[in-house]
């Protein structure tokens, strides 16, 4: 693998690669990403992974559930993946994909100046994490304010929890969260009780999960732990791990230009896959999180597999017929 600085382009030197062809472009450069590009890489497809370095779970000093890396850092996994591809001559570049049309093959742009061609794509892009705006929640996001208890339940266990509500959806979470601790405060936020059901409150009761009705108004934090909630009548809570549910931000406009069908979720707008992660675009695969919300680092690299090997299958039987019909 070679890693170039995308930003040559903004130097004015001259970058010179708008006839280069690939068998395949990798938008993102994730688990999944890079899942993809290591079979790809394997199969010895010519394959350029575009990486613009914003993984989503960035914010983590650690993942979990993944076996055999169970609690290994996110930064540690990705630099790990890098240096698997660069076995295999995949080629990674620091940059960002701006625009990509299709007639024959695909034009991919990068934001340096640099264009390829691609005759396949895998759109890993992810999707972003838009929190609460509370003060004190984005600064502990990752650390003490946390979305996932599968990811890090566990490591939090028994402590004190706090659940901000965003939706009436977050009973869910809620319920979900007090397998790990049974104490549970559940805040509504802005989250009006009448909008929960009785099922929900019964719920609720019956896993030992206290409601309080009242918005929050900010995050304490005392020698760099979280220690509770304020809420906005001045009351305060004492809490040390707050769990929030952010609003999922898909990152699939190159999936939109291209013109995939999409479809829409409760967790945001995804593009309409099969079981490869294929697109209604012919040529164009997705994997990880620009498929969907839940996709853990463990899918998200079994997803980039399952594309790869699609598409390694895909190309020859392509290169063949055109040898037979040529």
């Amino acid at each position: 693998m070679t890693e170039k600085n995308g930003n040559a382009g903004r130097t004015g030197k001259t970058v010179g690669y708008g006839n280069e062809t690939h068998d395949v472009v990798v938008v993102g450069g994730g688990a999944a990403g890079l899942s993809a590009a290591l079979v790809l890489g394997r199969a010895r497809r010519r394959t350029l992974v575009v990486d613009a370095g914003e993984p989503r779970n960035a914010p983590s000093s650690h993942m979990q559930g993944y076996l055999s890396r169970d609690g290994m850092s996110p930064a540690e996994f990705l630099a790990a993946g890098r240096e698997e591809i660069a076995r295999y001559g995949v080629e990674l570049v620091r940059d960002r994909v701006t625009d990509v049309t299709r007639d024959e093959d695909f034009t991919v742009v990068l934001d340096g100046g640099r264009a390829v061609r691609a005759r396949r794509l895998v759109v890993a892009t992810g999707l972003k994490d838009e929190l609460p705006a509370v003060p004190g929640v984005a600064e502990r996001f990752g650390r003490d304010v946390l979305h996932c208890p599968f990811c890090h339940g566990w490591e939090v266990r028994d402590e004190p929890f706090g659940v901000l509500a965003s939706s009436a959806m977050s009973v869910h979470q809620a319920l979900m969260v007090s397998q790990w601790s049974k104490d549970v405060t559940f805040f509504l936020h802005t989250v009006a009780e009448e909008e929960l059901s009785d099922q929900d409150l019964r719920r609720l009761a019956a896993a030992g999960v206290d409601v309080v009705p009242g918005e929050v108004a900010e995050v304490l934090v005392e020698d760099d732990r979280l220690t509770g909630v304020r809420l906005a009548d001045g009351s305060t809570h004492a809490r040390s791990v707050l769990y929030v549910g952010p609003r999922p931000v898909p990152q699939t406009s190159l999936l939109e230009r291209l013109g995939a069908e999409m479809n829409e979720t409760p967790f945001g707008t995804y593009p309409v896959v099969d079981a490869t992660g294929l697109t209604t675009v012919p040529g164009v695969w997705a994997a990880g999180n620009a498929i969907g919300f839940a996709e853990q680092v463990v899918h998200a690299a079994s997803g980039g597999y399952r594309a790869a090997a699609a598409i390694v299958g895909d190309l020859l039987m392509t290169d063949l017929d055109a040898a037979v019909t040529g």
